[in-house]
């Protein structure tokens, strides 16, 4: 079976990318375990932590909300989430108040269990970021890989990323996919990984949408999974990930957010009643990637 990941067609079993993502629900009550397994594969994916009909209903709050947009075919029913004609997708975080438009959103990403899940796996209380990253993505859409940190490294960077599937997400939905062993990727983190994209004013944060020349230069493999209602997955800053291209005709719902040690500084720009993130301040971006890859010769 071939999936689409980025601009290239891969065969799942192939050289660059397999489905043989290793679960940790065997050792979830086991911190140190945990944080083994964290330094050692640069994720931990959990099957079934999430509440199932809570997350059904966060999808389906998201859902509403594209259909207020006019961006859902009204021939078809909300819950199937089929993409209108002409229309592209939606990062929600941008302009929504979650706990009117999106309060099961919050149930299933600010939920005890989630916070009480980090203070055991960071070994202190917990804090997650206010402003949320729900997205809805259309077909022939994707995420380029990337390291986090480029977005959000100017607190902690004991910062967790958890990507949570709002349904059902088989590959060819838009499955995210980890670069394995791209967290030791020392030239990676010593040049792009040290890029802030308002500071740098880089027009995409993305470091390629290739994920085979990422294989070849650097090493690692690609790894995804088809992801059920109520799985996450969370990697760090240094984890590069993306995802499939969505080749169906209905949206892709999912969330992103994030959360670290209390006691640690924390990147102010996402806290607060109306935190403005990098991808909604106002800065004037006019440098590319491609210049910063010229310069550091990769």
């Amino acid at each position: 079976m071939k999936y689409l990941l980025g601009t290239q067609e891969l065969e799942l079993g192939g050289p660059y990318l397999t489905d043989r993502l290793v679960e940790s629900n065997d050792i979830i009550d086991d911190a140190e375990a945990l944080r083994k397994r964290m330094q050692e594969d640069g994720y931990l994916l959990l099957r079934g932590f999430h509440d199932a009909d809570t997350v059904r209903a966060a999808r389906l709050d998201i859902l509403k909300n594209l259909q207020k947009q006019g961006k859902l075919d009204e021939s078809h029913p909300l819950e199937a989430g089929v993409i209108g004609e002409g229309n592209k997708g939606s990062l929600l975080g941008r302009t929504t108040d979650y706990e009117s438009e999106l309060p099961n959103l919050l149930k299933v990403v600010n939920s005890q269990k989630i916070m009480d899940f980090f203070s055991f796996f960071l070994g202190g209380p917990s804090v997650t970021f206010d402003y949320k990253w729900p997205r809805a993505v259309p077909h022939g859409e994707f995420t380029g890989a990337h390291y986090d940190v480029v977005y959000m490294g100017r607190g902690s960077k004991n910062l967790y990323t958890m990507w949570t599937p709002l349904g059902d997400v088989p590959m060819e939905l838009g499955s995210l996919a980890i670069c394995l062993g791209s967290h030791r990727f020392e030239q990676l983190k010593g040049t792009y990984g040290e890029v802030d994209v308002s500071r740098d004013q880089l027009q995409v944060g993305w470091f390629s949408n290739d994920p085979v020349e990422i294989v070849d230069k650097f090493g690692g493999q690609w790894a995804t999974t088809d992801f059920k209602a109520g799985d996450l997955i969370i990697f760090g800053m240094y984890t590069l990930h993306m995802s499939t291209v969505n080749r169906t005709n209905t949206y892709r719902t999912s969330c992103d957010t994030r959360y670290q040690l209390l006691s640690e500084p924390i990147d102010a720009r996402f806290m607060g009643k109306n935190p403005v993130p990098p991808s909604a301040d106002g800065v004037v971006r006019t440098t590319k990637i491609e210049q910063l890859r010229e310069k550091w010769n990769i």
